[in-house]
């Protein structure tokens, strides 16, 4: 299976960039679930295709929070002080559940790297972001399907 999966370049494709658009990169990855879709690919293995990449993105970003120090985000990852308080403000205000909405885009990914920077426990850090993206994944798979007829 995994084999089948590597001779499908659609898929190495699909996970390599939404495991980069769930990082601090500026990329989307849904215009290639999409695209993929309307070509026939298998859509349970495609929306966990890009799931895993883009969860395993959001888990780069949430150790970079938690290890990357501040030289890394200020001087490397350019993430000001305002975007940081705005992103630590949301945490204040909604909690470690505001991480569900981490497939959002311009917010979600600056929500992981400060779930990591305040040191949310992994496992919850997984199971809502993960939730989240899944979420987005297969309703924007069921919608394309569903036009797509």
């Amino acid at each position: 299976m995994v084999r089948d999966w590597l001779n499908q370049p659609g898929y190495t494709a699909l996970f390599a960039l939404s495991f980069l658009a769930s990082t601090l990169v500026p990329l989307g990855s849904e215009w290639l679930l999409v695209l993929m879709l309307v070509k026939g690919y298998e859509p349970l293995t495609t929306v966990a295709t890009a799931t895993a990449g883009n969860y395993l993105g959001a888990v780069t970003t949430w150790l970079i929070g938690m290890y990357g120090g501040r030289w890394l985000i200020e001087k490397v990852l350019r993430i000001s002080q305002e975007q940081e308080e705005r992103a630590r403000s949301r945490y204040r205000r909604y909690g470690a559940f505001s991480l569900l909405f981490s497939w959002l885009p311009v917010i979600g990914d600056p929500l992981c790297m400060v779930g990591g920077m305040m040191r949310i426990n992994f496992g919850l850090f997984s199971v809502l972001v993960a939730s989240g993206k899944l979420l987005r994944y297969a309703v924007t798979a069921w919608i394309t399907l569903r036009i797509a007829g």
